[in-house]
């Protein structure tokens, strides 16, 4: 496998550092590491497999030369930036959701519709999904490909590093003074702090979240099935990194929860984690900093013999950010970029 000369728009950012650090434990095949960052972040050094490498800032022709490059940092930089990447021969994995839903562009979780990177063969955007519809349509995809889906409805349960590092911050911050009967909100809209906020970006004039309508619109594009029944409501809760999700998922079909538990324990970068009667299920502080999605409590609605229930949880930094980035980028390179 030859080694890459790949770029990272967002290097500093929350995303942008787990990136660097699944570059290194990955021991991702690289020849040239080009970090980006603000003008504040200009000249500064990114150590990463035991190199050093010099903080850049977005200019004209900054991509030439590199096979890959990473965005991380917001939707109008993408917008700009990423048509640039592909210009100067670089394939741009693009982290937000300035493309997902365009039908020029792909949109990928390796594990569900990765066959779509493998018959790539020009530099092109890729667009990497929100960070709750990740989790949720590998969790449906087993079920989906075995039994059909009807309809899913899902509940997110979503961390203050979803928002970024400054959310992160805030709610260590809040923590730290927790006495504080009226801490000021920055980065949310009510202080998080042992409290759930039911509003994760703008409302539209039916009720519904920006965040809620990703969800809904990227699981039926990714899982491709657009006149699958999908709703969605998403919740911030005071837990520092790892969404959770409860789902209702209606099949086609009858089947059995031994059924159910071998589809989704085939399924890859999906774990079954399911003994609640001793406790035993996903839980976000657990399941930060690790890879898979993690499901549990499975089990079967009592009105409705074709519905399901279960809790989702993932680390929404990792998979539902830089490695699923990572993992797309991994088959480019058994493919478009072999050799």
């Amino acid at each position: 496998m030859r080694k890459l000369k790949v770029g990272v728009v967002g290097a500093t950012g929350m995303v942008g550092q787990v990136f660097m650090n699944l570059l290194e434990e990955r021991k991702f095949p690289l020849s040239e590491l080009r970090p980006f960052a603000s003008e504040a972040s200009l000249g500064k050094k990114i150590k990463c497999q035991g190199q050093d490498w010099t903080c850049e800032v977005l200019k004209p022709k900054c991509f030439d030369g590199l096979d890959i490059v990473f965005f991380s940092s917001g939707d109008d930089i993408s917008k700009e930036w990423a048509p640039e990447a592909v210009k100067s021969g670089a394939y741009a994995i693009d982290n937000s959701a300035a493309f997902r839903m365009s039908p020029e562009h792909a949109l990928i979780v390796p594990e569900v519709n990765g066959d779509l990177v493998e018959k790539m063969d020009r530099p092109q955007v890729i667009a990497n999904p929100n960070c709750s519809t990740i989790q949720l349509v590998v969790a449906m995809k087993p079920l989906q490909e075995k039994f059909g889906i009807e309809e899913v409805r899902v509940s997110s349960y979503q961390a203050a590093s979803g928002a970024g590092l400054p959310a992160y911050n805030e709610l260590l911050s809040q923590a730290e003074d927790y006495k504080n009967p009226n801490p000021k909100p920055v980065n949310f809209v009510h202080p998080l702090l042992f409290n759930v906020i039911p509003q994760i970006g703008s409302f539209d004039d039916e009720g519904f979240t920006s965040e809620e309508k990703k969800i809904q619109n990227e699981t039926k594009k990714i899982l491709r099935q657009p006149t699958m029944k999908v709703s969605a409501f998403a919740v911030r809760v005071p837990v520092l990194n790892g969404h959770s999700e409860s789902v209702w998922v209606t099949l086609n079909k009858e089947v059995s929860r031994d059924e159910i538990v071998k589809s989704m324990s085939s399924m890859e970068g999906l774990v079954v984690q399911d003994e609640p009667k001793k406790s035993v299920y996903p839980m976000p502080r657990d399941v930060s900093g690790k890879d898979p999605v993690y499901v549990g409590r499975i089990h079967r609605d009592p009105e409705n013999k074709k519905m399901w229930l279960m809790w989702v949880v993932s680390d929404n930094i990792k998979k539902g950010a830089a490695l699923n980035g990572i993992q797309i980028a991994d088959l480019l390179m058994k493919n478009a970029l072999k050799g």
